[in-house]
């Protein structure tokens, strides 16, 4: 009797471990589709990589847009989808009450807090004024020493060539850095930027689904 106990305490633990995410990447993304398939079809890869390598997804909780697209497409590949989102947005943004995690929250920066708390890489993804400011913001704390978790910026089709080029001029002129420069990742290939991001950050996607 002793022993079938311990063997399904053993098989529970099993299968705790085995539910446990390997890694959670933050996705930063927009509330809208954008003007080009591209960005949709980005969106889905981005969210197909992060199950399909038994990783977790941390992101702004919002159904509409590449916020809506990535989720979808985590939770359709296995992903556990932490939701974080503000009161205020609950109905701007179309709250996706499917996630796995919904934390609703007070403010933004309590928002931006918890997504940045609960993930091992940040990336991303084509977005507006919005992702602009969390992926400045998360860039900033890393060079304040806040953090040191790695970041990427997703560049489909060129959509971030101005935000470089002008990061770069900020170097020319004396603002920035080179070692600032060098705290963030840009790639336009999501699988190879995701793969390089979850490594930095001291994990190994899964090895069975080494390729997606």
């Amino acid at each position: 009797m002793h022993r079938r106990v311990e063997r399904c305490r053993v098989a529970q633990r099993s299968v705790l471990m085995s539910a446990t995410p390997a890694f959670s990447v933050c996705v930063y993304c927009g509330s809208r589709n954008g003007a080009s398939p591209a960005y949709v079809e980005v969106a889905k890869t981005v969210g197909q990589w992060i199950g399909a390598h038994n990783g977790q997804l941390v992101y702004g909780g919002g159904n509409n847009g590449l916020m809506g697209v990535v989720a979808q497409a985590a939770a359709d590949a296995g992903a556990p989808v932490v939701g974080i989102i503000p009161k205020a947005l609950q109905t701007t943004e179309n709250t996706r009450t499917a996630c796995t995690e919904l934390h609703v929250v007070d403010t933004m920066h309590e928002r931006k807090r918890m997504m940045a708390e609960r993930a091992d890489a940040f990336i991303a993804l084509p977005g507006g004024i919005g992702t602009f400011e969390e992926f400045f913001e998360v860039w900033t704390w890393r060079q304040l020493g806040y953090h040191d978790k790695p970041i990427g910026l997703l560049n489909t089709q060129g959509y971030y060539d101005g935000l470089l080029s002008f990061a770069q001029s900020s170097v020319q002129q004396g603002f920035l850095s080179d070692w600032q420069m060098d705290l963030i990742r840009s790639d336009s290939d999501p699988a190879s930027l995701l793969r390089e991001l979850v490594q930095a950050a001291g994990f190994t996607p899964a090895p069975k689904l080494a390729e997606l």
